[in-house]
């Protein structure tokens, strides 16, 4: 059975955001095509990898002489997207593979999340021809201009800065608590 196409060719909207607070936030990918709305479900670090990937994509893409005058330095003021994720944030998977790559065809960039599955899993040693991914159920598919692209990759970085303060001597988060750094001998540091 083939697997269920989310597919956005632009979406309306494409943002990273959260739920929760700081310390336990639920991460989300979100896309939207008028009354359509897709929620997926990913991990901070996956956010940041996304957002650093698809910047160098876009910077390896500029430098090209064919489309340099494309792809914007910076993401346009009147892209950037600000506002909470839209209600409801119903999960549809938690994100497992992601794949990026540039369309030169249409000048887009092209986006798919796979969903996270135990089997796609691969142990350190396993040789390639043991290696049998399953065929996804769901994919996320999201075709995008450049200009949107960074935008997109602009507002990631501000989600992900949002969370937690990270102590100055060891880089581990500040709980609003406090938080008992290793490097300073046990000097508990307050968030300020």
């Amino acid at each position: 059975m083939p697997p269920v196409v989310h597919r956005f060719d632009p979406p309306e909207r494409f943002v990273v955001g959260t739920v929760g607070e700081p310390g336990s936030r639920t991460f989300f990918l979100q896309a939207r095509s008028g009354a359509r709305l897709v929620s997926v479900a990913l991990e901070k670090q996956q956010v940041l990898a996304l957002a650093e990937r698809v910047d160098e994509l876009l910077d390896e893409v500029m430098e090209s002489d064919a489309h340099s005058e494309i792809v914007p330095a910076l993401a346009p003021v009147d892209l950037r997207d600000d506002e909470p994720l839209e209600q409801p944030i119903e999960e549809e998977f938690r994100a497992g593979t992601m794949t990026l790559s540039w369309d030169p065809e249409d000048d887009r960039i092209v986006i798919e999340v796979f969903p996270f599955t135990e089997a796609a899993v691969i142990s350190p040693g396993q040789p390639e021809e043991e290696i049998d991914e399953p065929e996804p159920e769901e994919v996320l598919l999201v075709r995008m201009g450049a200009g949107a692209a960074r935008a997109f990759v602009q507002r990631a970085a501000n989600v992900v800065e949002a969370g937690r303060p990270t102590c100055p001597f060891c880089t581990l988060p500040i709980d609003p608590a406090g938080h008992l750094c290793v490097r300073a001998n046990g000097f508990r540091r307050r968030a300020e």
